[in-house]
């Protein structure tokens, strides 16, 4: 877009090491010249190609202050992880205090597979962005601020450099919960943040479950009597906000109200007869407590739900919509015609009453759990068009593809987050020290879903392993997932990042070099260093090693490093 004959730098001479390493690693990255670019950052502005003028894109401006500010915050230097011995360039180039930015289609709006590609050249002529859309561009600008070394008093870029980027999956998500523990809409806020660092482009919101509705409903205010208190209540105003904080770092919002399982906080408060079993004892009809499940016989029920769907369809304006669909439980159903059906009957009969309201939502994408298809309820009958997100067995996203389903992958054996840290009920005497409870707290940590997932077991998930091309095509991403049953405010950063990050890169740019061998051996260096720069920008993320690890790269590895002596 920009004239730039870059290729034939190639042959340039390199005469500095380079040290910075974004992450995710970008697509193609070619270093060239003799100088690193000098930046003076008090003077730095943002322009159009077209015309010189200033940039008219209020998310664009803000995401290039934004990256500007962190770059200060931060001052990184990633040589005090490195065997760099001269930290100052011998050659420099002060380039001029503009970037230039090119967006072909400022209109095209923040939706799943709109293009997010863009390109980076920074040389003494200044920094030059290019994209399709402003959502490539605010990609640039993440990319642009981990190139930014601060040395020697000032901010440089190593050498000339010419990225071209793009991603390898249209949905890089993640998925938090505030129903289990109420998160407060500040650290929600610091989630999509990181997420947008990351490269990670959709926050699965899964807003309510059966221990508490904490958000505002204007059509059924009573709805927020059973938020854990007043202070612990998303207003719409919240929401908007959090949607438009997300939209203007490139992360789409799809809320989850989990339906017709996993229902009893809020709706019983509408009317307690579109409740089933929510007064007994949870082990009797439920996964966990309490209990909870709509009455999918009741006429009510489904005035409830459509008011519920499209007053939020209002708030959250990305076309998909999880409407939940999983754990559904029989035995919560023990009356009249529901003795004499299937599970696969009941879960049937709810979705045929139920799409017609979903449906209503012009240019709707639904997405149900994969329970809805591979449980003991399975439905005979749905739409092709519905999304899965498979949290069971990997075979599940052949067993999806394979009928023709768009599947986002969301493995508990590879991406569920809570997994490791042992379980929330109290009076658990499957945690005594005996000998019939020796494999649960060994070989599963203590947790139905372990052990703990390590970054390296999320970065080397090859969800896509055994599928024919066709079906790998319809794999459109994945979710890392955190229940929050054991997590509030207090730990929420720190059990997800910097994990995430690897299954961002993963999602990003794939989890293998040229030779399909997996990137572990780079990774490993690259997602401690990243710790650090998210360490550097405030946020409390986890630290993944010893920092005499950090110092040393590579002295911690397991195994002898290639070419080692």
């Amino acid at each position: 877009m920009f004239g730039l004959v870059w290729y034939i730098l190639l042959c340039s001479r390199v005469v500095f090491a380079i040290s910075v390493d974004p992450l995710p690693r970008p697509h193609n990255v070619t270093w060239f010249g003799d100088s690193a670019i000098v930046l003076d950052l008090d003077a730095i502005e943002l322009k159009e190609l077209e015309g010189g003028e200033g940039i008219s894109n209020s998310l664009v401006q803000g995401a290039f202050e934004r990256a500007v500010a962190d770059i200060k915050t931060v001052k990184w230097s990633p040589y005090l992880y490195s065997n760099v011995t001269s930290h100052c360039p011998e050659s420099k180039a002060q380039a001029p205090n503009v970037v230039t930015v090119a967006i072909a289609d400022y209109d095209a709006d923040l939706q799943f597979g709109v293009d997010e590609s863009y390109e980076l050249h920074i040389d003494e002529g200044g920094i030059n962005i290019s994209s399709e859309t402003i959502w490539g561009t605010l990609h640039a600008l993440t990319t642009l601020q981990q190139m930014v070394v601060y040395q020697c008093g000032q901010y440089f870029v190593e050498q000339y450099v010419h990225i071209q980027d793009y991603p390898l999956f249209k949905h890089r998500g993640l998925m938090v919960d505030s129903a289990r523990n109420f998160l407060p809409v500040n650290k929600i806020m610091e989630q999509i943040e990181l997420m947008a660092l990351s490269k990670m482009n959709t926050l699965h919101w899964h807003l309510v479950d059966s221990q508490s509705w904490p958000v505002e409903i204007a059509s059924h205010p009573e709805m927020t009597q059973d938020a854990y208190s007043a202070r612990e209540v998303y207003t719409q105003k919240d929401v908007l906000n959090v949607v438009n904080f997300a939209r203007s770092r490139g992360v789409r919002l799809v809320p989850e109200i989990d339906m017709p399982g996993h229902a009893r906080a809020g709706w019983r408060k509408v009317d307690p007869d579109i409740v089933e079993c929510a007064d007994v004892f949870w082990t009797d009809a439920a996964v966990e407590p309490p209990p909870g499940q709509l009455n999918i016989m009741n006429n009510e029920t489904y005035f409830v739900i459509g008011d519920v769907y499209h007053e939020l369809s209002n708030l959250f304006h990305d076309h998909y919509f999880h409407v939940g669909n999983d754990e559904l439980q029989k035995d919560c159903y023990p009356n009249s015609w529901y003795d004499n059906a299937t599970l696969s009957d009941i879960t049937q009969h709810y979705i045929d009453r139920a799409l017609p309201i979903y449906n209503s939502v012009p240019g709707r994408q639904l997405v149900m759990w994969d329970d809805v298809l591979l449980s003991d309820g399975a439905v005979e009958s749905l739409p092709s068009n519905v999304t899965l997100q498979t949290w069971h067995e990997v075979s599940g996203v052949k067993n999806l593809t394979s009928r023709g389903y768009n599947v986002i992958v969301s493995s508990s054996d590879h991406l569920y987050l809570d997994c490791g840290y042992g379980g929330f009920l109290t009076n658990d005497w499957r945690y005594i020290d005996a000998s019939q409870n020796v494999e649960f707290n060994t070989c599963k940590g203590g947790s139905w879903c372990g052990p703990y997932k390590t970054w390296q077991r999320i970065y080397t998930f090859d969800f896509l392993s055994n599928l024919t091309q066709s079906e790998q095509e319809l794999v459109v991403g994945a979710e890392a997932v955190l229940w929050s049953e054991q997590v509030d405010f207090a730990v929420l950063t720190g059990k997800i990042w910097p994990r995430a990050s690897a299954l961002g890169e993963s999602l990003w740019s794939g989890n293998k070099n040229e030779k399909g061998e997996f990137r572990l051996y780079e990774m490993s260096t690259r997602i401690v260093q990243f710790r650090e720069y998210m360490v550097s920008l405030g946020f409390a993320v986890s630290p993944l090693v010893p920092r005499f690890c950090l110092f040393n790269p590579h002295a911690c590895d397991a195994e002898k490093p290639p070419n080692h002596v």
